[in-house]
């Protein structure tokens, strides 16, 4: 429809839609690769799971590896450390050892106290931090100390019986 001054303004109406569309498209074109350069690099996503062979720990053993730049212990527990855990549930930070493991001769926890962010000492009854005096029993729970919470357990699952990924 043409309007007073001449002006079609279903024309006018089209093309500023049409400007606004391309400017929109091209305004997310050019901002595609900053957007894109905000992800992880490959080699960031490789350290994001860590696949661990757990054959060759004998039980009472621990194995250390890391993840995300954070050490885990992997404990293969024996029957006497599995019973003395199922019938503690805890100190300070009370859980069941049950909903700490998928299965009982095996804990994975993140190596670091969760007071200050020290690396506990294994001892034959947990763990001990050697900076401030937080203990750690064989489920990884605290029992006495400053530290307020539990050693994390990190999601982890089993893709064989003695291989775990965990991440």
């Amino acid at each position: 429809m043409v309007g007073k001054e001449g002006v079609d303004e279903e024309r006018r109406d089209f093309l500023l839609t049409a400007t606004g569309t391309v400017g929109a498209v091209g305004i997310a074109a050019a901002c595609w690769p900053f957007i894109s350069s905000m992800n992880p690099t490959l080699d960031v996503q490789a350290q994001a799971n860590t696949e661990v062979d757990l054959s060759g720990v004998a039980a009472g053993a621990m194995r250390t590896v890391a993840w995300r730049g954070k050490p885990v212990f992997i404990v293969h527990r024996n029957p006497e450390q599995i019973a003395a855990m199922a019938q503690s549930e805890g100190g300070k930070d009370p859980a069941p050892d049950r909903t700490r493991v998928q299965e009982p001769q095996w804990l994975v926890v993140v190596g670091i106290c969760t007071h200050l962010g020290c690396v506990p000492n294994k001892t034959e009854d947990g763990w001990l931090c050697p900076c401030h005096g937080s203990v750690y029993d064989n489920s990884g729970r605290v029992l006495q100390g400053p530290a307020p919470r539990n050693l994390e357990v990190p999601p982890y699952h089993f893709v064989e019986p003695t291989k775990i990924v965990i991440g």
